[in-house]
Parts: structure tokens; sequence; C-alpha cells
């Protein structure tokens, strides 16, 4: 018995790096969508401990306590605004930073986290 050879019709020449070139850009948008999640979730994390943490400095040592520490852990290129108020026995703190594009420098929209705690006086 004789082995039947298939002949082929046309070409897969080159298909590989046809579907490659087609996937690329799938893929960047894909690998910028999940940056950009990382970003906005770090931007959240970021706000909701700065508030906490001026709160807190500031029940203890008052307002410029406040925004130092709120400014302490986040980067000059956040864009962050910081309001510290006393409210009656409570200490309360309210951050916003500008939520990120790709970069913290470029953005769109805020987000506000806030923070209190009950106020104290230092121990002489």
């Amino acid at each position: 018995m004789a082995a039947r050879r298939s002949v082929r019709t046309g070409s897969d020449r080159g298909q590989v790096a046809v579907e490659f070139v087609g996937m690329v850009p799938l893929i960047l948008l894909l690998v910028a969508a999940v940056w950009e999640c990382v970003l906005i979730g770090y931007a959240f994390s970021l706000v909701g401990n700065a508030a906490d943490e001026a709160a807190r400095a500031g029940a203890v040592k008052g307002d410029g306590a406040c925004r130092a520490a709120a400014g302490e852990h986040i980067g000059s290129a956040w864009s962050m605004e910081v309001d510290c108020e006393p409210a009656g026995d409570v200490f309360k703190a309210t951050v916003k930073l500008k939520i990120p594009v790709f970069h913290p420098a470029l953005n769109f929209g805020t987000i506000t986290g806030t923070g209190g705690a009950a106020t104290e006086k230092e121990a002489n």
C-alpha cells in the first residue's frame, strides 16, 4: 500500500506573525487596564491611611501635626488636599487625592478619605 500525501492548497506561512501582531494591542490594553486598577486601589489605600494618621496626630498635637501626618507617606505627585478640624470631642481629618491615570501626575476625579480620633491632651 502506498502512503498518501496531502496536497496543501494554501500556505500557512507567516500565520503566527499575523496572529502575534493582532494580539499585541489587546495584550497591551489589558496590561494598561490592570495597571490603572492597581493605581486606583493604591490611591484608596493611601487616602484612607493618610486620613487615619492625620486624625490621630491632630487629636494629640493639633492642626499642624494633622497636616504633616497626612502628607508623611504620600508623595507630592499625588496632588493631596487635607482638611483638619476639631468637632467636639473628636478630631476629624479629610484627605482628598486625585485619581491617577497611568501615572500619579496625570489624573481625573478625586478620592476622599475621612478619619476621626478622640481628642487628647498631652501630659506635661
